[in-house]
Parts: C-alpha cells; sequence; structure tokens
C-alpha cells in the first residue's frame, strides 16, 4: 500500500497495516568480500542507529507534538530515550500485566478493530544522524527490528511510512528523501492500534522501539532474497541443496553467481556456477553424503555465494549456515531424518527482568547454553517471532524450534476460562485476512533458511476459523518441508485440517492417553504443559513416561522458560522482582507471569533440577554389580561422555570409577563395575553414576554432568534402634517434667503441652516449642484449586489444639514423655507426641495421626517448632541438592549438602511453602562454629524436612518478600508426608491422587533429635 500522507485513521482501520513498507525477505547477511562473510564479521553496509534518542511522551493522540517531525521542529529541549528499551520502563507511563483479557476490558466498552481515543500512549522519537560516507550515492534502507505496536516514519520532513506487527522487521527504502550530511529521522509510535487486537498475549503490555533500528545499504547487484532448501533423500544419506536466489532489480547485464558448499572444517564439498534470468537464479544440485543436522548433532555447512558482475567483479559475498535434515510426518508420526522425534521443550517469552522484551546477545546466550546443559531439545517462540539471533543459536547449539507468527486473540474468545466466540477475531472475518496473513508471511520470508525452525505455528489461542486455517495453508504451499502447528482447532473441529498434529494445552495424563487409545489420525504434542508458576512442575513424570508407551506421544513444551517480573524498588529503596498490579497497573492478572523454570534475573530455579533428570535422553541405570546404559539418542552415540560412577556410605564417598563406553544410539549396553566390598559394615549405601562431557563444548565446559542415576541400599539392621548405655534422672513437678543426663536437659510442660526446653551443654535448642502441623503457606498451584477455602480448617488446627492427656513414663536407661491433642476441626481427630529421651540425650521423636472420614486432604503432616536464628547453618543428608517433593524428586540425589538457612527457601515472586526435601536422613542446624542440633531418621523411613527463617503463617499472608518480618528464628518443620506441588495447570488441576495425603487414615513417623558438634564429630 503507498501513501503520501499519513492518516490516524489507519490505528484503527483493520486494512491499512503497512504503507509503504518494503516486503519481507530473507534475514540473511551480505559483504564485499568473502573473507569478511565466512568471518561472520559486522556488517560494514550496515549502521546502527541505536542509543539515545530525543523524546517525547503524550497520554494520548490529541495531546502529542503534531509537528515534530518537521524540519524547523526544535527538539532541542525533549528529554532522551534509550532505543532500543520500552518507553514504560524508561520513566514514562507505566507497564502492565494482564494474560489472557485485553487490558481495556471494563475500562472502555471497545470491540475490534477500534481503539480507545484517551488511553493510547504516544512515543515520539527523533535522531539526528550523519549519513555515513559509505552509503553515499546508493540505496539506503531502514530496518525497524521490533516496535510495538505501530508507527509512521518521517524522514527529513517527508513522510516514508506507516507499519503494524511489533515482532518482525519493518523496513523502508529512505533513498529519495535522504541526504549527505546531516539527516533528521522522526518515529512515532503508538501503543494502541488495530495490531494490539492480535497481540493478546500473556505478557507485559508495553510499547516503543524495543528491537535494533539500522539503516542499509545494498550493492549495485544484490541479492535480495534466497531461499536454503537442504533436504535428505529417502535414504536420509545423501544431501540434496536447492538454492533460490532474487535479485533487487533485474540487470541488463549479465550476473553470475558461484556456489561453494564448505563444511565444517571449511572444506569444500561441491561447487556450482549460474547466470540469472530475469533476476532469478535457482541451484538444483546433489551434495553427497553429508551429515545430517539435528540436535543432537548440529552439524552445519555454509553456502558460500559470490555475486560477479560481466566483468567478473565479485559485487557481493554470501554465506548462508545450512543443515542437511528432512522433517516429515510418516506412518502418523512426527520424523527428523526418518526417526519419531520427541520434543522436550519449553516456551520462551524473549525477557529481561530490567528491560522486558529488549534483550540483548548475552541474554540468549545464557539462554541457549541453559536449555543445553538441561536437557530441553526444543524452544516454542511464545508467542510471537523472535530476534533472528536466536535462530542462528539454535541452528549452532542444536535446538528444535516451533516459530510462531505474532497472533493471539485470547480475550476475544475465552472469559475467565469459559469459551465464548461470538465475537471472536479472526474467525470467519474475511476483512481480518490480509491483517493475520500479512504477520505470517513476514516470519516465515525472515526465517525460512534457519534448519532449526521444524514446525510453522499459526500463533496462539485465538480460537479457530476459516482465516487461520488459510494460513496454515499458506505455510503448507509455500513452505511444504515443515509442518503446521494450531491448538486452537481443539475448540473448533471444522477446522481440524489447520494442524497437522493434535495440539492441547494442559491436558491431563489421563485424557492424552484417552486420545492415544483412540486410534487417532495424528500424532500428540503439548504445545504448552506443567505450568510451572511458582513452587510446581510435581508430577511431570507423568508425562515423560508417555514418550516410550505410545509412539504417537510425541512431547511438549513446558510453560513456560523465564518469569516475567520486572525489577522495581520498594518504599525503601530497596530493589526487588515486581508482578502485575506492582505498577498501579489495572486491570492485572498480578503474578501470574511467574511461571519460569529460571527466576527473571536469569537464576535458575530448582523446577530446572526435575526437567534435567526427566527429559535425559540417555538413562543410566546403576546396580551393585552392573551399570546398565540406555542410549535413546535417535543420532548421537556416547564417544563425547565419560562414565563416571561413585559409591558413598552414609553420605561419604568410599569408592569411585570411570570408564570410556561405546554404546550406539537407540540402544542399550551394560557395563560391569567393580566396587568396594561392603559386606559386615552395617549402613546405608548409595550408587551414583554419571555421564559428563569429555570435551568442553558451545555450552559448556569438560566434565559438565549430562546425565544422571543412582540407586541405594542398605547393609544390615538399622543402628537408630540401638540403645545406649547411661541412666537418666527424672523430676516430675506440678507444671513441668525435666529428664536429665550427662550434658542434656530436657524439660516438658504440661501446662504448654510440648517440650520446652532441650540444652546440650548449656545451650538452649528450642526457641518455641514443637507442635502439630497441618497447614504449609500455599503454593500458587493450590491457590488455583483454593485449598484455602476447601482446607482452610487445617489451618485453623495448626493454631489451635488442645493437650487432652499427658503421659510420663521411665524405662531403664530412657525417659518416654507423651502428648495427645485434640483439635476443633472434627472431634476424631487426634495426634500424639512421644518424647523417648535416651541416656545420651537423644530423644526419639514418635508422631501418631488418627484421622477422620469426611475431612479435606491434609497439606502437610508434620512437627514443627523455632529455634534461634543463631543457629542458621544447615548440613543435610537428604535427596537435594535442590528443593524436592514427592511429585518431584526424580531428579533429586541423595547426598551430603549445607546451605545457609536464608538460602534454603526459594525465592519465587509470591512468598510461598518452599524448600523442602524428601528422603531426609540427617540434618544439622547449627551456628557458624558449627555447634547445635541434628535431626535423624532411619533410612529406610525417611522424613520430609524445611528449614526456613519464616513460619508456614508468616508466609501465607506475605505477598511479597519484602513484606515477610525481620528474622528471629529458624523455624525447623519434619514432616512425616507433605502433599506434592503439582503443576498440571495453576487454576484447578489437582495434586495427583498417589501425592495426596488422606485425612482419614492413621499415619505415623519419627525422627531422633541429638546435639551437634562439628568439632567433636569431624
Amino acid at each position: 500500500m503507498k501513501h503520501s500522507v499519513p492518516s490516524l485513521d489507519w490505528l484503527q482501520d483493520v486494512r491499512v497495516f503497512k504503507v509503504n513498507r518494503v516486503d519481507a525477505h530473507s534475514d540473511h547477511r551480505y559483504y564485499h568480500s568473502m573473507a569478511s562473510a565466512e568471518a561472520g564479521a559486522p556488517m560494514d553496509m550496515r549502521h546502527s542507529l541505536n542509543g539515545r534518542w530525543q523524546f517525547s511522551y503524550a497520554v494520548n493522540p490529541a495531546s502529542r507534538v503534531q509537528s515534530f517531525y518537521q524540519m524547523d521542529y526544535n527538539c532541542a529541549a525533549w528529554e532522551h530515550i534509550q532505543v532500543p528499551g520500552h518507553i514504560q520502563l524508561q520513566g514514562w507511563g507505566q507497564p502492565q500485566y494482564v494474560n489472557t483479557m485485553y487490558p481495556w476490558d471494563g475500562v472502555e466498552a471497545l470491540r475490534p478493530p477500534h481503539i480507545s481515543q484517551e488511553h493510547n500512549p504516544v512515543g515520539s522519537y527523533v535522531k539526528n544522524f550523519e549519513l555515513p560516507e559509505t552509503m553515499i550515492g546508493k540505496p539506503v534502507y531502514i530496518s525497524f527490528q521490533g516496535v510495538e505496536s505501530a508507527f509512521y516514519v518521517w524522514l527529513n520532513g517527508e513522510f516514508i511510512g506507516y507499519s503494524e506487527d511489533s515482532f518482525t522487521p519493518a523496513e523502508f527504502d529512505l533513498t529519495p528523501h535522504i541526504r549527505e550530511g546531516e539527516n533528521k529521522l522522526a518515529v512515532e509510535v503508538y501503543q494502541r492500534s488495530t495490531g494490539s487486537w492480535l497481540e493478546d498475549q500473556d505478557f507485559w503490555r508495553m510499547s516503543g522501539i524495543f528491537r535494533d533500528v539500522y539503516l542499509y545499504t545494498v550493492p549495485k547487484v544484490h541479492v535480495w532474497d534466497m531461499r536454503v532448501k537442504a533436504d535428505l533423500d529417502d535414504a536420509y544419506e545423501q544431501g540434496l541443496l536447492e538454492i533460490e536466489l532474487k535479485l533487487r532489480n533485474e540487470h541488463t547485464e549479465t550476473v553470475r553467481a558461484k556456489l561453494e558448499l564448505k563444511d565444517a572444517e571449511g572444506q569444500i564439498c561441491l561447487t556450482e556456477e549460474g547466470e540469472f534470468r530475469e533476476g532469478n537464479l535457482i541451484f538444483n544440485l546433489s551434495a553427497g553424503t553429508v551429515q545430517p543436522w539435528s540436535a543432537e548433532s548440529p552439524y552445519l555447512y555454509a553456502a558460500c555465494i559470490s555475486i560477479y558482475d560481466e566483468s567478473g567483479n565479485l559485487i557481493e559475498a554470501i554465506v548462508q549456515k545450512t543443515g542437511f535434515r528432512r522433517f516429515e510426518m510418516k506412518d502418523k508420526l512426527m520424523c527428523i531424518n526418518g526417526k519419531r522425534i520427541v520434543f522436550k521443550g519449553v516456551n520462551r517469552h524473549e525477557f529481561n527482568s530490567r528491560s522486558g522484551r529488549a534483550i540483548t546477545k548475552q541474554d540468549m546466550l545464557w539462554d541457549i547454553q541453559t536449555l543445553k546443559r538441561s536437557n530441553i531439545n526444543a524452544v516454542r517462540t511464545s508467542h510471537y517471532p523472535n530476534q533472528t539471533l536466536w535462530y542462528e543459536l539454535c541452528d549452532e547449539y542444536g535446538v528444535y524450534v516451533i516459530d510462531e507468527m505474532n497472533l493471539e486473540t485470547h480475550g476475544s474468545w475465552q472469559k475467565m476460562g469459559a469459551v465464548e466466540p461470538s465475537w471472536n477475531i479472526p474467525g470467519n472475518d474475511m476483512e481480518w485476512q490480509d491483517i493475520v496473513m500479512d504477520r505470517a508471511i513476514s516470519m516465515v520470508e525472515r526465517d525460512k533458511n534457519h534448519p532449526s525452525i521444524l514446525i510453522w505455528s499459526c500463533g496462539n489461542e485465538s480460537y479457530a476459523g476459516q482465516v487461520i486455517l488459510n494460513v496454515s495453508n499458506y505455510f503448507r504451499e509455500t513452505d511444504p518441508t515443515r509442518l503446521v502447528h494450531y491448538e486452537g482447532v481443539f475448540y473448533d473441529r471444522n477446522y481440524d485440517a489447520t494442524s497437522d498434529m493434535e495440539s492441547r494445552m494442559y491436558a491431563k495424563p489421563a485424557d492424552i492417553e484417552a486420545y492415544l487409545n483412540s486410534q487417532p489420525s495424528k500424532p500428540y504434542l503439548s504445545c504448552e504443559y506443567m505450568h510451572a508458576m511458582g513452587n510446581s512442575v510435581g508430577g511431570l513424570h507423568k508425562y515423560t513416561e508417555l514418550e516410550n508407551k505410545y509412539p504417537m506421544y510425541q512431547g511438549g513444551f513446558i510453560w513456560d522458560y523465564i518469569d516475567q517480573a520486572i525489577v522495581k524498588k520498594d518504599r525503601n529503596g530497596r530493589e526487588f522482582l515486581a508482578y502485575g498490579g506492582d505498577f498501579k497497573d489495572r486491570p492485572t492478572d498480578y503474578s501470574f507471569c511467574g511461571n519460569g523454570l529460571v527466576f527473571a534475573d536469569r537464576q535458575i530455579t530448582p523446577k530446572m533440577q526435575e526437567v534435567k533428570f526427566l527429559y535425559q535422553n540417555i538413562k543410566l541405570e546403576p546396580t551393585r554389580t552392573h551399570i546398565n546404559i540406555v542410549n535413546e539418542n535417535l543420532f548421537a552415540n556416547t564417544d563425547d561422555l565419560v562414565l563416571v560412577y561413585r559409591l558413598f556410605h552414609e553420605g561419604k564417598e568410599i569408592g569411585a570409577g570411570q570408564a570410556n563406553i561405546e554404546v550406539e544410539a537407540q540402544s542399550e549396553f551394560s557395563l560391569p563395575i567393580e566396587l568396594p566390598d561392603v559386606e559386615g559394615t552395617p549402613g546405608e549405601y548409595c550408587i551414583q553414576a554419571s555421564l559428563v562431557l569429555r570435551e568442553a563444548t558451545l555450552w559448556a565446559d569438560a566434565g559438565f554432568e549430562t546425565t544422571f542415576g543412582q540407586t541405594t541400599f542398605v547393609v544390615g539392621a538399622s543402628r537408630q534402634n540401638e540403645q545406649p548405655s547411661g541412666e537418666v534422672v527424672v523430676v516430675e513437678g506440678d507444671v513441668n517434667m525435666s529428664v536429665t543426663g550427662k550434658g542434656f536437659t530436657a524439660i516438658f510442660s504440661k501446662q504448654v503441652g510440648s517440650l520446652v526446653s532441650l540444652k546440650y551443654e548449656g545451650r538452649e535448642m528450642i526457641a518455641t516449642p514443637p507442635s502439630p502441623l497441618f497447614w504449609r503457606a500455599t503454593t500458587d498451584n493450590d491457590k488455583g484449586t483454593a485449598m484455602s477455602f476447601t482446607a482452610g480448617a487445617w489451618y485453623a488446627a495448626s493454631l489451635a489444639r488442645k493437650c487432652v492427656n499427658w503421659e510420663l513414663r521411665q524405662e531403664q536407661g530412657s525417659a518416654t514423655v507423651v502428648f495427645d491433642y485434640k483439635f476443633s476441626i472434627n472431634a476424631e481427630v487426634t495426634v500424639r507426641i512421644a518424647y523417648t529421651v535416651l541416656a545420651n540425650g537423644t530423644i526419639r521423636v514418635n508422631t501418631q495421626y488418627k484421622g477422620a472420614a469426611g475431612l479435606p486432604n491434609l497439606p502437610i503432616l508434620a512437627v514443627s517448632f523455632k529455634m534461634s536464628a543463631d543457629y542458621n547453618q544447615s548440613e543435610w543428608y537428604a535427596m537435594g541438592p535442590e528443593e524436592n517433593y514427592i511429585d518431584r524428586n526424580f531428579g533429586a540425589r541423595l547426598g551430603v549438602f549445607s546451605r545457609p538457612v536464608n538460602q534454603l527457601p526459594t525465592p519465587y515472586l509470591v512468598p510461598q511453602e518452599s524448600g523442602n526435601r524428601t528422603g531426609v536422613r540427617r540434618v544439622n542446624v547449627t551456628d557458624v562454629a558449627g555447634i547445635g542440633l541434628s535431626i535423624q531418621s532411619d533410612p529406610l523411613a525417611p522424613v520430609e524436612c524445611n528449614l526456613s527463617p519464616y513460619t508456614a503463617f508468616e508466609l501465607e499472608h506475605a505477598d511479597h518478600a519484602f513484606e515477610l518480618p525481620e528474622v528471629h528464628y529458624t523455624v525447623v518443620t519434619v514432616a512425616g508426608k507433605q502433599m506434592g506441588v503439582g503443576g498440571d495447570d495453576s487454576w484447578g488441576a489437582p495434586v495427583h491422587e498417589e501425592y495426596q495425603i488422606p485425612a482419614d487414615q492413621e499415619m505415623e513417623f519419627e525422627f531422633f533429635l541429638s546435639s551437634h558438634n562439628r568439632s567433636l564429630q569431624g
């Protein structure tokens, strides 16, 4: 569409979404010399305009500075803004977080394509720049890589163009209006436009020029667009290379191209030359035997293309990295290079906690390395095309990509979870066809040459209809080398042909199995699953276990990779990670932006421990005589890995070995091992096996562990029941009872109904007496199931109990004090805690629970007490090292690890239950000198334990970490069992039944308290 006079009417005209914009094209780089091209040097035909721009902000179009683009308008007094960057993160306006609803819902009565006239912030940008000498007399273009959500461009007072679509490049020809010397570039950015109705993604709503801006020129003969198709033959061995080149303009003189295909070592595999005809040239060649590309072995070739004029002069040099691979639907299975693929994926927003979606190369490098280190083999670009560099990194490092077009209209058809598509867009409204198709074309034309992209996605959560079906057919017709994805047809099967695979969100394992058992015609893919909000990802194993059970189950993409939280300062000037509502943004969906496996500041959460283990392609199964290695890779053998194994006794290493192994892909091998003879030495033993990198890779150093497995066994009887020699002195008073022995005193109160003092060598261990605990600080998933409403009586039971009986028994060398408790929740519910004090000062704590029918399930059954905050160090022999729960401990390993108590809770966006460890055999809670309390249990009946500076109730009532009180205590919670954390979704999916705690049963658990002194115990 060509226009010379801009109009604000375009902002809400669905027919106008690009004016004078250059057609989308491939993202290849080009140079004057092949040496520069092969070196991947910065392009000398580009000139960055990133940096400080002059800036003016207006809350709506009526209040903007209208004539700012004119040459005689002086912007010298304006403020400055950084490009790339969001307006709302640099001091103007405010970011707003909403999930599915449109950000103006309930504020203004709007329906598409109309937008607000009162609430539509405008950013006016001005950049004065000198035209680089290298561009004088040549065609000059400008590229905006990302502007949200619509913008107008002027150069030297002349209107250049207009564009919508926040996440694909918008480019304009500046040649007619650019000058030698200084030029004035003016850009007017609007937060709201027709495009805003198509950009209702689950993210912060912001605006501005948030990706790179640069000028570029081209040689007199220039390859404007190229399409590289690097396929494999039917045997997946021979490379089939097709390269289509299109020149910017047709030329009357002869233009030739030379193609050299080079392997990763720079050796030339083939050479071909050709002559352009009417501006087009196609190379169609056999590349012979090639090394195929896959995420396991991301082997890249370089297509080196030299463009010559009729005199034989090199005019342009291009190097396009490519990988030979074939992705196809074969016998109802998605296959990569002939093998059934399983996507072990994650959804990823582009995000940085300080700069929002204006992310850097360093951010992307950190992300791609984290994916590879965590055994994540695939990423979905939720829900928009990413920066070009991200695809280049996925090509190079080896990550499969679902490339998703910039489309989501969630708020137009789903309201508070209910499907109500009465005014859904685009649906079957052909008026929206062109604006939606433009987004698809822009993505495909830019991204088409990246081997990592296996699937085009028609967007996200936009219901279904003819418009999106037409988009999917465009993808297939334009690019038959990839499949097409769209989940929305789940809601309207009339448009089932839109998606090549059955894609669902947050389907529970049983629902997935029901589909797979129904003789389906399409393979299954979870485009979103395992909602990782807060303390989550429990039950992930139930999904990964389907991989080998059903061939047509082909994996999924966890929601999601990174928390979308923004650094903000509290009232006292201290930084914290803020979520929706913290910027006074309304409407908002509050902390629903915190779903990451990685925190917003790029710290890895404990959830990743589970993901890394369950996403392993190679399984290690150690026994006392062998280690079984199951290589589920499709292509890669184990040559790059070293097997390391260790034997531990009570957490102490007593034997180790390593081996070079040769296990081909899709095979297994059992390796005999020799370990020390442990018969006759009682105790618990653990064999741990790991595969580590033999040499450094792009994403990790040599020695990095990629794969892990363990097994445990016990030799001889437990030593916990051994009776120590000696006697105890018992004194019973009217109110208190004491048990004293060498170096210790325990005092029990009849009045309080608990142990009120425990001193070892005169040091007090107990700050607040132990009591039964049935409540945990609700997790985000707990809140999604309304646990406070359905099970809140257990909260009250934890705070208010009645000791109805006490009993003192003295035996030879020990004394036992018993307390019986009742609770208002139900007259039949009782808890008995028996403290048996042994002659060496050890106290056996036995807890018995008797339940009742008709009560909500228990969140936790535990005994909790406080110690002084001086006891702020911990050493564990338990499942770890990271936090784990009964439905999220496959990735945990049995071992010894230490941490300060204040580092044990996990800093989720909203304070909640965190920091738990399962399989606790021993935990020492000490001061910095190593003196304190040891908590132990039988390895055949280990407990769960949580150490925290805060009680469950303090955490429950804090919405942010800064609301928590100053630290006065170390809160010790020893649980017989805590329910799992769940994660099928965060808005109603319960924790799986086997990981819940029915209230109508009888339960018992036991642990031991004793003195710990590091200097004495070594």
